[in-house]
Order: C-alpha cells, then sequence, then structure tokens
C-alpha cells in the first residue's frame, strides 16, 4: 500500500501522466516510468479512470515486470466487482511475464493466481450478459499465463468466447495457440483453420501457428501448403515433413517442455541451449551433444515455436535462439563419454567427418593439464618422484546412430588415431559395448587420469 495522500486528478493529469510514463519506459527508463506512476497509484483506489490509466502503462509494457506486477495487484485489490477493469487487468498479465520464454515455470507472484480468482467468480455473475465475454478474454489470459496450473479454466474459457461469438476469428486463433503450446497440435490445427478461413485478410500469426501446429501433428500436406504460401522454397523430406534449405540457428532445450509437462511438475527442469539442423521454420535435428540428460539429444527432431526468446553474436551474425516446442522424434542414439588428448584444438572433434552415418565425435571441453607420466604409463609402480608431462586434454561424448555397432566405430577411431599420431582417445563404455573388456580397463584408467581435477 502506498502512504501519502490522494488527491482527486483530473482526466487531463491522468492522461498526461500516462503519456509521460508510456515515453519513459518506450526510451528505455522504466525505473523513470515507475517514478512518474506514484499519483495514479495513490489516487487509483478511488478513480477508476486513474487505474485504467495503469493498465495501459503496464499494456505498453512501460514497467519492470515485477513493478508492473505490484501495480495490478494494488488494482486487483481495489476493485472487486468492475468487469472492465478487472477484465483489462486479465489481459496485461501478458506484459507482466516473457512470453516468449515459452518454457518458464509457473509464475509465484500473487497476482496472476488473485486474477483468476476473481474473474472466475465475476464471469459466474455475468453469466449471459453484455459483459460476460469480455471478462472471458480477461479469464482466458490470466489463467494461460499461469503455466499449466489452470488449464481447465483457460481451455473453458476459450471454447465459451467460441460459442458466443463463433464469427470472430481472433477468438478462433486464440484457442488454436492454447492448443499449440499445450502440445495438442490436430486440434491447433482445427482452431487455427477455421480463425484463417473467418479472417479477411491474411495474417502472418495465424499462419504461422498453423504451420507450427501442422509440423507438430504430422500433418506435412498442411504445413508445406502453409509455408509455401508464405513463400518458403520447402518440399516434403526426411521424417516425412516438409524441408527446405535453412541456415542453422539455437533452441533452447527444456527437460519438460510446457507442452509435455503437468500442473504438478510445472517448471522446464534443466535446461540447454544447443545448435540445431534447421529443416523448417519450426523443426530440426539437435546437432550439439548435450552435457546432461534432458531426455532429448544429438539426433532427435524437435518442433519449435516462432518467437524467439533472445539472439546470440557470432561476429556479424545474429542466431537467433528459439524455445523447445516438444519433441516429434527420438531416434535413440547411442552416447559414450571420453577423454583424449591432441596436439592442436579440434584435432579430435575433426576425426567425425570419417565415421559412418550421423556419428559424431563432440567436444564439451578442450584444456592443458599436468601429469605424472610414469604413472600414465603404469599405474601398479609406486612412484617417489613424479615425472611432468603436460597433455592438451579434450573431453566430450560420442554419438551413435542406433544402427551402427559399437565394434566399427571403435574401428574407425583407431584409423582416424592412426592418421593422427599424437592423439589418442579413451572411451571405457564404447570399449564395453564393442566386447573389448581389456582394452576398457586400460582406458577406463586412462579416462580417469584426464579427467581427475
Amino acid at each position: 500500500m502506498l502512504n501519502g495522500p490522494s488527491a482527486v486528478l483530473s482526466s487531463d493529469e491522468i492522461a498526461a501522466i500516462a503519456r509521460d510514463a508510456v515515453a519513459e519506459g518506450q526510451a528505455g527508463r522504466k525505473q523513470a516510468a515507475s517514478q512518474k506512476i506514484q499519483p495514479l497509484r495513490r489516487t487509483q483506489r478511488h478513480q477508476p479512470e486513474a487505474a485504467r490509466a495503469l493498465l495501459w502503462i503496464v499494456d505498453e509494457r512501460s514497467l519492470a515486470r515485477e513493478d508492473a506486477a505490484d501495480v495490478l495487484s494494488e488494482i486487483a485489490n481495489a476493485y472487486d466487482d468492475d468487469a472492465a477493469i478487472l477484465s483489462g487487468l486479465g489481459l496485461c498479465l501478458e506484459a507482466v511475464r516473457d512470453i516468449d520464454d515459452l518454457n518458464a515455470a509457473a509464475p509465484v507472484h500473487p497476482i496472476f493466481r488473485t486474477a483468476v480468482e476473481k474473474l472466475d467468480r465475476l464471469v459466474r455473475l455475468y453469466e449471459g450478459k453484455a459483459e460476460q465475454e469480455q471478462i472471458l478474454r480477461g479469464l482466458a489470459t490470466a489463467a494461460r499465463m499461469m503455466a499449466r496450473q489452470r488449464d481447465t479454466i483457460a481451455e473453458d474459457s476459450l471454447r465459451k468466447l467460441t460459442e458466443i461469438d463463433p464469427c470472430k476469428s481472433a477468438h478462433h486463433y486464440n484457442l488454436g495457440l492454447f492448443y499449440k503450446t499445450r502440445g495438442r497440435f490436430a486440434e491447433g490445427v482445427a482452431a487455427n483453420r477455421i480463425a484463417a478461413n473467418l479472417s479477411q485478410e491474411v495474417v502472418d500469426s495465424y499462419e504461422w501457428n498453423l504451420g507450427i501446429c501442422a509440423t507438430g501433428a504430422g500433418d506435412a500436406e498442411t504445413a508445406l501448403d502453409v509455408w509455401k504460401r508464405m513463400g518458403q522454397k520447402i518440399e516434403v523430406g526426411r521424417f516425412g515433413l516438409p524441408e527446405g534449405g535453412y541456415s542453422g540457428c539455437k533452441v533452447k532445450l527444456a527437460e519438460r517442455p510446457l507442452a509435455e509437462r503437468a500442473a504438478d511438475l510445472d517448471d522446464p527442469g534443466d535446461e540447454e541451449t544447443v545448435w540445431i539442423e534447421r529443416l523448417s521454420p519450426c523443426h530440426g535435428i539437435i546437432r550439439s551433444v548435450l552435457y546432461r540428460n534432458l531426455g532429448v539429444d544429438y539426433g532427435d527432431v524437435i518442433l519449435m515455436d516462432g518467437a524467439p526468446i533472445t539472439h546470440h553474436t557470432y561476429g556479424d551474425q545474429q542466431i537467433p535462439v528459439f524455445p523447445h516446442l516438444a519433441t516429434l522424434l527420438c531416434r535413440n542414439y547411442q552416447f559414450f563419454d571420453f577423454a583424449g588428448t591432441q596436439e592442436t584444438a579440434r584435432q579430435l572433434t575433426g576425426m567425425s567427418e570419417e565415421l559412418d552415418g550421423d556419428a559424431v565425435i563432440y567436444s564439451h571441453s578442450e584444456s592443458l593439464k599436468l601429469m605424472c607420466a610414469n604413472c600414465w604409463r603404469n599405474p601398479d609402480i609406486d612412484h617417489v618422484d613424479h615425472e611432468k608431462i603436460e597433455k592438451h586434454v579434450v573431453t566430450g561424448r560420442i554419438a551413435v546412430p542406433p544402427d551402427i555397432a559399437p565394434a566399427r566405430v571403435l574401428e574407425l577411431i583407431d584409423r582416424g588415431i592412426e592418421k593422427r599420431a599424437t592423439c589418442q582417445v579413451y572411451a571405457p563404455d564404447l570399449c564395453t559395448a564393442a566386447g573389448q573388456l581389456a582394452r576398457e580397463r586400460i582406458d577406463r584408467r586412462r579416462f580417469a587420469l584426464l579427467t581427475d581435477n
């Protein structure tokens, strides 16, 4: 609660404060915007016009998210029955979350739960009345912003809107957007197709969501039609899905993407940002070998959402980073940790070109390490003096398609090592899988020496 007098403000004063605050926010001065709105915060409880001005300021993304959430909480606490203000507040909750970070955990600020509870009560009070539609819009948005916590309310509200005004394309689009983010891709196709058919003009967001949902549903014909309408040079390719020539990009993978989780475990779990071979505007093959076990890895085919979370800079290039929407195909690659030595950077990873198929030796770290040469040669000797040697150590994982035998991979690695006399690779689990148990014992000892911190 703000302290200080709550003098009544004129309409002109409210409008001027709101304009100044939005101008500050759009200029990147969100702290200054927060200072500008203090008179509105003090008077909004008694002046609905000031509350509406604050909603506009929040909706324009003029405040830092935490400040915006606090402002909305103050408004929610001041109004219990004003359908217009509370509906607008529900819609403003999109501005309080980073909606591009699709897989973020459920929000912890109480305004989300408060808004859903108040709007859910109001929608019952206004059943069958003119205000019901705007209340449902606010309620659907507020519930959708709560990750998987209020999915039933969100879906019921969105479906009710399509029943109240079945000819309004935006209602069907919003229902399709909900289905997309919940992994219900076939239903998303149906809703987005209705939205597109009802629209008097081509709407890019409708097209994108229809194409993404169609790809997720395995509906190659619909997806291909969408991408070609958008001018993409693309045809049906691998995995029975549209495929064209696209530059590589990055995806922030989640152990539990929003579309694949439930209310009782409503957070993304571990996350890693990786490179993918982009096959279409919305799907591709993972081309990084992951550090951790996320249930998805190198070679798997993933679906990504259309709005990038951020961009990573590589020289003059800005590489988009997209959120992981769903996993389309797990290809069950085999993975083996390795440690090795090399004389120059990337010598070992360069051997990937000599492996069969899609197998890869993927480096996670390269470093210099001092160790005892005598321990390296024979661990059973009790060395009084350690003979120090320097090793250029590389560690990572070897990824192998399921149809390639480990023994074959080990054979090809050995051939590559013969060409590079200064390199060695130690992969004890690969030796075990290949049935070379004597070699596994040597590899495991040297792997431990190279990876011991």
